[in-house]
């Protein structure tokens, strides 16, 4: 299995590279982790991996800047179904629209627009930095084994917006940072999360571990 990190000079590569690399080996699999900014590769690829990180404007034009990129994840992923997981603005790239500095056209996977985060309490801090529990809202194989609530395993948040989804069927899990921010998102093959798996320690871990045998 070749499980492909996209890189288009946007994301915390070597990071996600060593988080995926440690729970294959975990679960002895024999997946090959390769981090590329070629097409061809994505298009081929078993399971892709987007990270982002950064203002979502700079990231879609970064993606949008590799020529054939764009092409070839919706090859991969809407035409061949193959697996995919979004990592923070990786995530909001789905989206229809971001709108952090103006209006940016998303990659339009999921319905919903790019937000600021606007806390009920204005003492609450922008951004949301720091480790947050989440609250499922529906199952999901991702999240299997994965405590969650007040009592269940943290993930690691560092962002000033988040994707409100158009349809809540896409939502899979949200947290509290002065109000709902959604955590996390899937729709067929496709998933995302606001939280960095590759910082979040054994949540991380198992949520990465749960992709590598996803089978949708």
């Amino acid at each position: 299995m070749k499980l492909t990190i996209v890189d288009y000079g946007s994301g915390n590569l070597h990071s996600a590279r060593k988080a995926f690399e440690r729970a294959a080996r975990e679960l002895s699999s024999s997946a090959a982790i390769e981090v590329t900014a070629d097409p061809d590769a994505v298009r081929e690829a078993d399971r892709i991996v987007l990270p982002g990180v950064g203002a979502f404007a700079d990231c879609m034009k970064g993606l949008r800047l590799v020529p054939g990129m764009t092409e070839a994840l919706d090859d991969a992923v809407k035409r061949r179904g193959a697996p995919f997981l979004g990592i923070c603005v990786g995530m909001q790239l789905l989206a229809e629209r971001g709108l952090e500095y103006g209006m940016v056209p998303g990659l339009a996977w999921i319905a919903g627009d790019v937000v600021a985060i606007e806390p009920r309490d204005p003492s609450v801090k922008i951004p949301h930095m720091g480790w947050n529990t989440l609250r499922p809202c529906r199952d999901h194989p991702l999240l299997a084994g994965i405590p969650s609530d007040e009592t269940g395993w943290h993930a690691y948040f560092v962002h000033s917006f988040h994707l409100r989804i158009g349809d809540r069927a896409d939502l899979v899990a949200e947290t509290d940072h002065g109000g709902r921010v959604t955590a996390m998102l899937a729709r067929d093959n496709i998933a995302g999360t606001q939280f960095h798996p590759e910082k979040s320690q054994r949540l991380g871990l198992k949520l990465i571990s749960n992709f590598l045998d996803w089978r949708p």
